[in-house]
C-alpha cells in the first residue's frame, strides 16, 4: 500500500500553489520557533481524500483548543487539497496540512502573530517496508512517557512532537521502528505516531482491546476506521487501561495510523507476541481496511 516518496511539483502556501523551493517559512514564525501550531496527516487513495471531513474537523478542534483561528474555511481547505492533488498529478499518497500561529516576535506571546500561516504538502509516503506488513515488526516500550494530559492534551494534534521524537530515538537505538509510550500512571497510551491494538483469544472468540482516550492517546482517524471494521465483523471491542503485562500476554498486536495504515506487531521488548507471526484477526482487519480504501475510500 505504500508509495515511494517523490518530490512534489507544487506546495500550497497561504492560498497559492508555489514550487517547493519557494515554499518558505519565515524564521520568526512561531510554528518554527515554538512548535505553536496544529496539523493533520491525510491519505489519498485513487484520487480520493480518505476521511477528509473527519480530518478537517479534528484540525479545527485542535486549533480551537489552542486558541488559533484558521483563516480559511473547511470548504476552502478541501478545495486547496484537491487543487494540490491535481497539480501534483497524485492519485495515491499523503497530505500534510499545517497551520502555524504565524510570524511574531522573539517571545512566547502569541498576540504578536498577526496572521496564521497555512501550508499543504501532497507527496508520497513509505513508513515501513512491505515485509513488515507480511511478517510483523518488533517494538519496545519507551522510558519517555506521553505528555501529561494536564500539560498538553493528547487530543490536540500539535506541532510539538518532541517527546514522541525522544521515544522514537529510543526505538532507533534499540534497532526497532516503533516504541510504545506509557502515560504518567504507567498505562499504555500509544506509539510514537500510531495507535495500538491488542487481540485476546477467548473461548467466545477474539476480542479487540485498545487504550481509552483518557490514557493519553490521540483519537486516530485510522483507529476509528478499524474500530468500525471490527464492529462490522462482529469482533467485540474493549477500551480500558492496559499495562505492559497486557502487551506481553496478548495473542496478537497491531498498530494503526494514517501513514502506517494497519501494521502487525510480533514482538515487544524482545518477547514474542502470540505465535510470533501476524495473527488471523490482524490479517482480517488489514484486508478489510485495504478493501475499504482500494476503490472508493470514504471522504466523510
Amino acid at each position: 500500500m505504500s508509495q515511494t516518496p517523490s518530490r512534489p511539483k507544487k506546495i500550497w502556501l497561504n492560498g497559492k500553489l508555489v514550487p517547493p523551493q519557494d515554499a518558505t517559512v519565515n524564521v520568526y514564525d512561531h510554528g518554527l520557533l515554538y512548535g505553536d501550531g496544529v496539523f493533520e496527516g491525510i491519505r489519498i487513495y485513487s484520487g480520493r481524500i480518505l476521511k477528509c471531513a473527519t480530518h478537517l474537523a479534528r484540525l479545527y478542534e485542535s486549533a480551537k483548543a489552542i486558541r488559533l483561528v484558521i483563516p480559511y474555511s473547511p470548504a476552502q481547505l478541501t478545495a486547496a487539497m484537491r487543487d494540490l492533488i491535481k497539480a501534483n498529478d497524485r492519485q495515491n499518497g499523503y497530505i500534510r496540512l499545517c497551520v502555524t500561529r504565524g510570524v511574531g516576535s522573539l517571545g512566547l506571546n502569541p498576540n504578536t502573530c498577526e496572521t496564521p500561516s497555512v501550508f499543504i504538502i501532497a507527496d508520497g509516503i513509505s513508513l515501513y517496508p512491505a515485509e513488515m506488513y507480511q511478517n510483523g515488526m518488533s517494538v519496545i516500550t519507551a522510558s519517555t512517557i506521553r505528555n501529561h494530559p494536564a500539560a498538553l492534551s493528547p487530543r490536540i494534534k500539535s506541532m510539538n512532537y518532541l517527546n514522541n521524537i525522544l521515544a522514537k530515538i529510543e526505538a532507533i537505538d534499540a534497532g526497532v521502528p516503533e516504541a510504545v509510550m506509557l502515560n504518567h500512571l504507567g498505562y499504555v497510551a500509544e506509539c510514537t505516531a500510531d495507535n495500538i491494538f491488542l487481540v485476546q483469544d477467548r473461548k467466545s472468540g477474539p476480542v479487540l482491546r485498545s487504550p481509552p482516550l483518557h490514557a493519553g492517546a490521540l483519537e486516530g482517524v485510522t483507529m476509528n476506521i478499524v474500530l468500525g471494521l471490527a464492529a462490522k465483523a462482529g469482533i467485540p471491542i474493549e477500551r480500558h487501561d492496559l499495562t505492559k503485562h497486557d502487551l506481553y500476554v496478548a495473542d496478537e498486536m497491531f498498530l494503526t495510523g494514517t501513514g502506517a495504515e494497519v501494521v502487525p506487531v510480533t514482538a515487544v521488548d524482545g518477547r514474542s507476541i502470540g505465535t510470533g507471526k501476524p495473527g488471523k484477526t490482524t490479517q482480517k482487519l488489514i484486508q478489510a481496511f485495504r478493501k475499504l480504501v482500494a476503490k472508493n475510500a470514504p471522504e466523510d
